[in-house]
């Protein structure tokens, strides 16, 4: 179960322990229940954390930040107190992209980086988004979120439900159609990239990509589904992020 950490709301924690942290981002609109499951399937030594993002969730009520270089700032703000130990970020999509970008924000202000830099479905960051969702037109937009498969039917068809989620929704997307990649050295902990046999918009060549961002070793691996293998392989997907975090021991 994820239980709301030391009354922080950007963190969602489950099972405490001493050893590496794990720190999880979730894909466009969703929040800290997309890694529910994976306690069963963790390492008891490692700490199991979600980000909650404002306008999701537990934070439903709150704006959501639609550009990532605020939301990065924000995210280093409020996660300092979380780095005093060896820290992992995992990121699936969007959550990919907010992820290296944390690392790269928490490198400049404190001196320090994760020990391990997970990156699921998400392009390298180095590759333009030519095809902008966030500002279509509500019937478009919703076209869209029905052939990405993220959402739950159950939610896109429902007018009130949706309405709900529609901000967070439309905020994740602007995270990436508005980012613009700055050049900065490689980071200096290894990046394990994480993709879909099946998956139709990231392909194994964006993903290779990721490999010019660190100057240590370098991992792809390919799992069964789509975009969305992080729910259908989600056994597979925690044992090998099990497997890598070991090497970092308490």
């Amino acid at each position: 179960m994820l239980t709301a950490a030391r009354s922080q709301p950007w963190i969602v924690t489950c099972r405490p322990t001493s050893g590496v942290r794990l720190l999880c981002f979730p894909y466009a609109g969703g929040g800290p229940s997309v890694f529910r499951g994976w306690a069963q399937y963790l390492s008891p030594e490692i700490e199991l954390c979600a980000v909650q993002l404002p306008g999701r969730e537990a934070r439903m009520k709150e704006l959501p930040i639609g550009n990532l270089r605020r939301l990065v700032a924000e995210l280093a703000d409020a996660l300092e107190p979380s780095l005093d130990r060896p820290v992992a970020l995992f990121g699936h999509s969007i959550g990919g992209l907010i992820a290296f970008e944390l690392a790269r924000e928490i490198r400049r202000r404190y001196a320090i980086e994760p020990v391990h830099l997970f990156v699921s479905g998400c392009p390298a960051p180095q590759i333009r988004d030519n095809d902008p969702l966030f500002d279509l037109p509500e019937d478009e937009f919703l076209d869209h979120m029905r052939r990405f498969n993220g959402t739950p039917r159950e939610v896109l068809e429902h007018p009130e439900m949706m309405q709900l989620v529609l901000p967070a929704l439309r905020a994740d997307f602007s995270l990436r159609d508005t980012y613009v990649h700055v050049e900065e050295p490689p980071l200096h902990c290894a990046i394990s990239v994480f993709g879909g046999l099946e998956d139709t918009r990231v392909g194994t060549e964006e993903l290779e990509k990721w490999r010019a961002h660190t100057s240590e070793s370098f991992q792809m691996c390919l799992f069964q589904g789509g975009h969305f293998f992080l729910r259908t392989a989600q056994a597979a997907v925690v044992e090998s992020v099990t497997r890598t975090l070991h090497r970092y021991g308490r």
